[in-house]
């Protein structure tokens, strides 16, 4: 597992880009480098690595900037690799014209996360996507497959007019 950096831009695209193609092909151009890298994801030090529908794999090397007062990387850090995983799990399966939102998740903390913990995986799949709720799973793991945490998220699916303001 490998987690490259390459030289890409980093923003938010329009609404016309965003629900202008499917959410498979969207999601796509942003691990291709066609469309930017998320500020977030950008921040937290994690990018897309792997996209198919109904699947997604992020990767990230946890580091020191993201400890919290006890010396072990802040839960919310896997959270949010977490969260990104499984709403773009859900985002492949989107058509043209259409939205989600993240409505509930559910996280267990397994193992802590540190810097020296290394690169670590994030792989989430779609359990149910019906025309209005989505449900997905993701596994967060070690470089030697040690499971580190894992959650489900619900996502709300909804029609998008992308000339609306945001």
């Amino acid at each position: 597992m490998t987690l490259e950096h390459f030289e890409r831009t980093v923003g938010v695209v329009s609404r016309e880009v965003l629900f202008g193609e499917d959410g498979l092909s969207f999601v796509r151009g942003m691990m291709e480098g066609r469309h930017p890298h998320s500020p977030y994801a950008d921040t937290m030090g994690f990018d897309i690595v792997e996209v198919e529908e109904g699947r997604v794999v992020f990767a990230g090397k946890p580091s020191e900037r993201y400890l919290n007062p006890i010396g072990v990387v802040h839960g919310g850090w896997t959270a949010t690799i977490l969260d990104s995983a499984m709403a773009h799990a859900t985002q492949t399966t989107l058509k043209v014209g259409e939205g989600h939102t993240t409505i509930e998740m559910k996280i267990g903390y397994v193992r802590p996360v540190m810097p020296s913990t290394g690169l670590v995986r994030c792989e989430a799949k779609l359990i149910h996507r019906g025309g209005r709720i989505s449900t997905t799973e993701g596994w967060l793991t070690d470089e030697n497959g040690r499971l580190l945490a894992h959650g489900t998220e619900t996502c709300l699916i909804f029609p998008v007019d992308p000339s609306a303001h945001r």
